[in-house]
């Protein structure tokens, strides 16, 4: 242990550690003091600069300003017990030793990372009611729910295989987890609108999910549909045409982005599709129509991680099919391929022949009819969910809608060819 030579602590640099290290410290404090703590800003602030301090020293003694944090926060609490009006400083004490892990951070040269564990600190200290509050309000399913989803995202997927294996490379694991994990998360979003603005939440939701995956987010709704007993009938019509207009403004946007020559030649069918699903969902909107209730529905839980798991072993199947036909069809391959990823995600289709024809390596016009395709195949997926509804009247409107808007597209499509 040995202290650093006078010439090799520059002033300015070493007053602007220090300066960051004080402004860290009482922004945290302020809360604290503000709340009546024993510990406040004056605390908080000095130590955050008695840690910046061993920070400027080196790793020695940035150890021992800790320790003394600690030995600070022992006392703290000691003090607080023999006081009737304080109980133990828990947070406090955490937030002390955070404040002084930050000061050593700004010792040592850092500057966003501690003023963002500031930020983050404080705003954790200034909300706890709030976080009380949503603790309380959960459920253990969705506690156990929203575990789980974090489990399928950051501990599964990450442990797939990232490549491809089988005939031509064309099962892709990762790719179908994706799937899986896009329907338990459209799944949580569903959920969690419905229990923020009731039935009509399932509206916005259907319209949001589209913009991911139209047909992941049509077989959330059928579920809820089905779990509610049919008492979403009119929300959820309303959800499933959003979620498909949604899905044609998403895959217009897309080749506007990355290949609007692409677009030019396709806006008319995409414009037609859109507005005819916009008329629709405005009169929707306008009806006069009694829902069937309008007592908010109570879900089980915000996923049903069996179904997702289904369609993620459907995926793969389409992905394998897409492959054979690319690699058997020749240039009838390129529609096939359109046509079969538009059933597995019209989005990644679509973004894939936008990418061939802004490389040149694909024609714009076949480029333009391909992204049309797979769109088509996008509302075609979706008929055999609708007939898994338990609304046959509910069900025949929508496959009337869903092959009319095909419909237009295919008039279109061959009118601007």
């Amino acid at each position: 242990m040995h202290f650093l030579p006078s010439d090799q602590w520059p002033y300015l640099a070493a007053l602007s550690r220090l300066l960051l290290a004080l402004a860290v410290g009482t922004f945290v404090g302020l809360e604290r003091e503000q709340r009546g703590h024993m510990a406040g800003l004056r605390t908080f602030g000095l130590t955050c600069v008695l840690g910046c301090m061993g920070g400027l020293e080196g790793q020695a003694f940035a150890l021992a300003s800790l320790i003394l944090v600690a030995l600070l926060v022992v006392f703290v609490n000691l003090q607080a017990l023999r006081e009737p009006a304080h109980g133990r400083e828990l947070t406090t004490s955490a937030a002390l030793l955070i404040t002084g892990f930050a000061g050593v951070l700004c010792g040592q040269g850092h500057r966003l990372t501690p003023v963002a564990i500031a930020v983050v600190t404080a705003a954790l200290l200034a909300w706890k009611g709030t976080l009380r509050g949503i603790s309380s309000a959960l459920t253990e399913a969705e506690l156990r729910s929203a575990i789980l989803l974090a489990m399928l995202t950051f501990v599964v997927y990450p442990a797939l295989p990232a490549g491809g294996f089988g005939p031509h490379q064309a099962l892709v694991p990762q790719e179908a987890w994706v799937t899986v994990i896009l329907i338990a998360g459209v799944g949580f979003v569903n959920y969690a609108l419905l229990k923020v603005y009731g039935n009509r939440g399932v509206e916005l939701a259907g319209f949001l999910g589209g913009l991911v995956n139209s047909t992941v987010t049509v077989h959330e709704l059928v579920h809820r549909l089905r779990e509610s007993q049919g008492r979403l009938t009119r929300f959820v019509r309303q959800g499933v045409l959003g979620a498909n207009a949604a899905m044609l403004v998403r895959n217009a946007g897309l080749l506007g982005v990355l290949a609007y020559q692409v677009l030019a030649r396709a806006w008319i069918p995409y414009a037609a599709m859109i507005v005819f699903l916009g008329l629709l969902l405005w009169l929707g909107s306008r009806s006069q129509e009694t829902p069937t209730s309008d007592t908010p529905v109570r879900l089980s839980s915000p996923f049903s991680l069996p179904s997702a798991l289904k369609f993620g072993a459907i995926l793969l199947v389409l992905q394998l099919g897409s492959v054979l036909a690319q690699n058997s069809l020749g240039d009838l391959g390129v529609y096939a391929t359109a046509f079969l990823g538009g059933l597995i995600s019209s989005a990644s289709a679509v973004g894939a022949v936008a990418g061939l024809a802004a490389r040149g390596s694909m024609a714009t016009e076949v480029a333009a009819r391909s992204a049309i395709t797979a769109s088509i195949a996008s509302i075609l997926v979706n008929l055999p969910l609708l007939y898994r509804m338990n609304s046959s009247q509910l069900t025949r409107q929508l496959v009337q809608v869903m092959l009319a808007t095909t419909g237009i597209g295919i008039v279109a499509l061959l009118a601007t060819s």
